[in-house]
């Protein structure tokens, strides 16, 4: 009985549960294996503590006792005994008949003060079947019998006394109709906990200290609040979240039908200007915007982030999840593996890396016939297609369903993939930088017969798979993009896909875990999403389409979701609109565009920065000169943001070095370039207190008119989009193709695909394709080396010059700090 009462819990389709069992069996292990929640005849403990305490909208009364209640009117100075009835059923009857003025007394049948006590009552409440040694001759003339036991008294015994009023035959009919009453209530409770619901929001209290200690120092000084509370606070439903551990949970894509019809929030993007090689703290400006919002404002916020690769987590960068006091917890957690969204991808990836080159090796060893008969084997004396091939059948125009029907001429067509070696594009991946990968041979073993190609590894975030993950927008949705995916031609020109392989089912298997955002936490307590991670130079660098549809639902009409795109605003910030937003079909409200002094007198003429050497005097020491010529940088950052009609906030994010005298120049520039305002924020050293003024300029900037448009139509020549973005984003004079890419171009035009949105690969430390030109270039030409597409994901990518798709480890990789403590557990070294 338990386990069936455990089962029917956890079914999200039963809203009630009604226990029709023999006496004996109403155990207290029984009744409290029900959901409170569920528990439609009100007998868990849970229930009847709400009950006592009075909550009368959070629980319901037993059926039983509100029948005897029914049937009894003006209790007020009266005594009611309540004789043979224990557990919940006697515990609530006895409180509310207390609370209808009534005194009440209880009873066994074998008590040796029943005699007395049935005198003294002018209402006596039988709770079941009276033993015969207990006379009726005890009970005294005019007393009122309500019976709510199974063996009504009536059935065995005349009472004999004209004025004696009984009821036990009204109890077992109304208790009937007040179970019905309660499944009513049970209903009406469920439809409402699916509705939106207000934040409970507790946010956690920061001492931020100084100096600013490290990043992971910051996280572990700080309590987390369980998953599962916070999860409640922000409105989730128990069954739409699954739980990995205290800190993280997976959220369920079904919220997005439950709030259906909630309108969404603000959508806010930050960016930044083109960064120095340290990076310019987008991360670290997201995470404090929305602390600000939320802990200090008291507005509904939500960030939403991508899953930072484990490559530069071991190389070069160490952690994303923002720093000092405006980060992610448990940091550690949120940088290592995390719910192993990225482990998916590259197993989903390399299965079909595996299925490409084993369908070439079978078809080069075998005849179509015996080709033929092992893809559609017999099993079980019976010979079938499975769907897949079904669906392969009707794509070949062969409407047939019978393997043995099949002409010979249909076997060849159906067997053979005819894949052209030379024109694979479908590379093995794996999460960690290895240059050693980019270049290498497969099919040396004696076993693959001299199928011998040259292939590479690509870092797992740049998997078309990832990139596929952060644009769909359901499980179906993702399904039909794996399946288009174009990992090769075949030998007579013609795209070979995911689909034509047979694998796209299995990919949505190992994948199906990996749809759903991850929940976590900032360093006060407001929520995060944490989902997906593409590259950000050959796919278009923003977290998922999903995480962010349902954070604009749960934020609530008034509230805001902050996401972040890669690289400057030249790269992440365009493919946002034109790719994310194309997809999602969300407006964004505000862009904020995040800059450093320090990055600016980089552009102004400073020396070269550079990861892990010493910064020049230049940056530490005042020099307005430096940062006016750079200025020139955020104000092209800021006419990009505007070709897009999105009203643009300028974040200075400051640091110590900085002088009050260069945060006015840089303010008041910005202002004058067009920013609807710019604001100094010192996030990084205090928290969300640090960025209050931004969020306020924020929600201001928000309640502007928006006029946003793409850039381009997706109807134009794939060479015209190219075109459009060159000039009008990077300020190029013109583009210029290589004969392979104008043959790419071609080729993708003919096979169907010129109408998808365009991914510019290009170094994203310059507005130009030189990485050295900082500033402003202007007058040059950009390069296409080359044009790939990713069909699946939805978009042309071409590469600006060469673009390394497996990152390499410095001399010196952040490895050599990480550690773990054999006694604690505890990691050490992450920044």
């Amino acid at each position: 009985i338990v386990d069936e009462i455990v089962r029917l819990n956890e079914d999200p389709n039963v809203q009630g549960l009604a226990l029709d069992l023999p006496e004996s069996l109403y155990s207290s292990k029984v009744l409290n294996a029900v959901k409170p929640e569920k528990d439609v005849d009100g007998l868990s403990d849970v229930n009847l503590g709400r009950l006592v305490r009075g909550d009368a909208y959070d629980c319901l009364v037993p059926p039983a006792v509100s029948a005897v209640m029914e049937l009894l009117e003006d209790l007020g100075g009266k005594t009611v005994l309540v004789v043979g009835a224990g557990g919940a059923v006697g515990a609530a009857l006895q409180c509310l008949l207390q609370r209808e003025g009534a005194a009440t007394m209880s009873c066994r049948w074998k008590a040796p003060q029943l005699r007395t006590k049935l005198h003294q009552a002018d209402v006596v409440v039988v709770g079941s079947r009276k033993p015969d040694d207990v006379p009726v001759s005890w009970i005294k003339p005019g007393t009122t019998i309500i019976s709510c036991s199974p063996d009504l008294l009536s059935e065995k015994h005349n009472y004999g006394q004209q004025n004696n009023h009984a009821a036990e035959n009204a109890v077992g009919s109304l208790a009937i109709a007040m179970r019905m009453q309660n499944m009513v209530k049970n209903t009406e409770r469920w439809i409402q906990s699916q509705q939106y619901r207000k934040w409970d929001l507790r946010c956690l209290k920061l001492q931020p200290l100084s100096p600013v200690p490290s990043d992971i120092e910051i996280s572990r000084a700080q309590s987390p609040k369980a998953v599962d509370v916070l999860a409640k606070e922000i409105g989730l439903l128990t069954d739409e979240i699954e739980i990995y551990g205290q800190t993280k949970a997976k959220v369920r894509l079904s919220l997005l039908e439950r709030l259906k019809d909630q309108p969404d929030g603000k959508y806010v993007l930050v960016a930044g200007i083109t960064p120095t090689p340290l990076g310019e703290g987008k991360s670290t400006v997201t995470i404090g915007l929305v602390q600000a919002l939320t802990a200090h404002l008291n507005i509904n916020s939500f960030a939403c982030l991508r899953q930072p690769s484990q490559g530069p987590t071991f190389g070069v960068k160490g952690g994303a999840a923002g720093g000092g006091y405006a980060q992610v917890i448990p940091m550690e957690e949120f940088n290592l593996h995390l719910t192993g969204d990225i482990h998916a991808i590259t197993a989903a990836n390399n299965l079909l890396a595996a299925a490409i080159d084993a369908r070439i090796l079978h078809e080069n060893t075998q005849s179509d016939k015996a080709l033929y008969n092992r893809l559609v084997p017999v099993v079980n004396g019976v010979r079938g297609f499975s769907a897949i091939q079904l669906a392969r059948l009707r794509r070949l125009g062969i409407n047939k369903t019978d393997p043995g029907t099949l002409t010979e001429e249909e076997i060849s067509k159906f067997a053979r993939l005819d894949i052209d070696p030379s024109t694979i594009t479908w590379q093995r991946v794996v999460d960690t930088n290895d240059r050693f990968l980019r270049k290498i041979t497969v099919g040396q073993a004696k076993t693959e017969k001299g199928f011998v190609r040259q292939a590479q590894f690509d870092i797992a975030v740049a998997s078309e798979i990832m990139a596929i993950l952060a644009l769909t927008t359901s499980l179906q949705d993702m399904k039909e993009r794996l399946g288009r995916m174009v990992v090769a031609n075949d030998k007579k020109g013609e795209p070979v896909t995911a689909e034509d392989l047979g694998v796209t089912g299995a990919l949505a298997v190992l994948m199906k875990d990996a749809i759903k955002p991850t929940l976590m936490q900032t360093l006060e307590g407001t929520p995060v999403f944490v989902h997906a991670g593409p590259f950000a130079n050959i796919a278009h660098g923003n977290s998922s389409v999903l995480a962010d549809k349902i954070a604009l639902k749960l934020v609530g009409e008034k509230g805001f979701v902050v996401t972040e795109a890669g690289f400057g605003a030249d790269i992440g910030m365009e493919k946002f609109f034109n790719i994310k937003c194309r997809a999602s079909g969300l407006v964004p409200s505000v862009v904020v565009l995040v800059a450093t002094v320090r990055a600016l007198k980089m552009h102004g003429g400073g020396p070269n920065v550079t990861a892990g050497a010493p910064l020049k005097k230049e940056y530490t020491e005042e020099n307005l000169q430096l940062v006016a010529d750079g200025c020139c940088n955020l104000q092209k950052q800021i006419q990009i943001t505007q070709l897009f009609g999105v009203p643009v906030v300028v974040a200075l994010n400051v640091f110590k070095t900085d002088s009050p005298a260069e945060v006015d120049l840089v303010c008041k520039i910005a202002k004058q370039s067009g920013a609807f305002d710019a604001v100094p924020c010192n996030h990084w050293s205090a928290g969300g207190k640090g960025a209050v003024k931004l969020a306020q300029a924020v929600e201001k900037a928000a309640s502007q008119k928006n006029s946003f448009k793409h850039l381009y139509s997706l109807e134009l020549p794939i060479v015209e989009k190219i075109r459009i973005i060159a000039q009008k984003v990077y300020g190029a004079q013109d583009i210029e193709l290589s004969p392979a890419a104008q043959s790419q171009v071609d080729r993708y035009t003919q096979q169907g695909f010129g109408n998808l949105p365009i991914c510019m690969a290009k170094t994203h430390l310059s507005l130009s394709h030189q990485p050295e030109r900082k500033g402003v270039p202007t007058g040059f030409i950009l390069p296409i080396s080359e044009v790939r597409a990713s069909i699946g994901a939805g978009f042309i990518y071409p590469l600006v010059g060469t673009m390394s798709t497996m990152p390499g480890l410095p001399t010196r990789p952040c490895f050599y700090d990480i550690d773990l403590d054999s006694v604690t557990e505890q990691v050490k070294g992450l920044f």
